[in-house]
């Protein structure tokens, strides 16, 4: 198996099948994260760290941010600038932004706090952040209560996020003291592709053996089947199933 750093700069290799297969996020968790840092007179500057192919920071934008992307792999920023234009990206992580000292008023992660180092992220956010800036956490995850999904989560095993999720949740270090947590829950519509490109996108699946890719996503086609018949689709292509989700954001203040 992958080391875990080997799996958390993965994602390069999937760039596609990742901005095929994520879901994007809600705007409303976008709001509430930027909400204490909105300003009548200028735009909130964000940094959006763990960019990937741009899937927060096109909402980020669309909620009236000024956006800068950091991102390790260098792929993942090309797809980005194709996907969101004119947002300025950089290499860079989470304990070491290429930005200066109290330079955004928000620094947010998507689907990425749960591979940081969390004491030397946090201090790395607290020094680019401006005084009362927010440091914004968030992820879309499957709703497991629905049975069909929890065999899904099966089939293609559960990640890193997923199993902090399901404990004590993300955790903060120095300057942010705690997490303030909100909830959304909402249903994705996917074709066969796009369940099986968010499958794909997965750093378990990305650095599995061609074998093991296989079977789970032969394993995942079924599933696919099954619920099309449930839902009372066919066998036809470009039919699609529901997939329910649970979005968790949080937010910290910086002092």
């Amino acid at each position: 198996m992958a080391s875990r750093e080997e799996m958390s700069l993965s994602f390069g290799a999937a760039a596609s099948a990742y901005q095929s297969g994520r879901p994007d996020y809600p705007r409303e968790a976008v709001d509430w994260m930027l909400d204490p840092v909105r300003a009548h007179d200028r735009a909130v500057r964000v940094a959006d760290v763990g960019a990937g192919t741009g899937k927060l920071t096109r909402t980020i934008v669309e909620a009236g941010g000024e956006v800068v992307a950091i991102d390790p792999d260098a792929d993942m920023l090309a797809a980005l600038r194709e996907n969101v234009h004119g947002v300025p990206t950089f290499v860079g992580t989470a304990e070491r932004m290429p930005l200066p000292d109290a330079s955004v008023d928000a620094v947010v992660l998507g689907q990425a706090w749960h591979w940081v180092d969390v004491a030397a992220a946090s201090a790395e956010a607290g020094r680019v952040l401006r005084a009362g800036g927010v440091l914004g956490l968030v992820w879309n995850i499957r709703d497991e209560s629905d049975p069909w999904v929890a065999r899904l989560t099966a089939a293609m095993h559960g990640s890193h996020a997923e199993e902090m999720l399901a404990g004590s949740g993300p955790q903060v270090a120095a300057p942010f003291e705690e997490l303030e947590e909100r909830r959304w829950t909402w249903t994705r519509t996917l074709t066969r592709k796009a369940l099986l490109d968010m499958v794909a996108s997965r750093s378990y699946i990305i650095t599995a053996t061609a074998a093991e890719r296989a079977e789970i996503l032969g394993s995942v086609g079924d599933l696919f089947d099954e619920r099309r018949r449930t839902e009372g689709g066919t066998a036809a292509d470009g039919e699609t199933i529901s997939l329910p989700y649970l979005t968790r954001a949080y937010r910290g203040i910086r002092p």
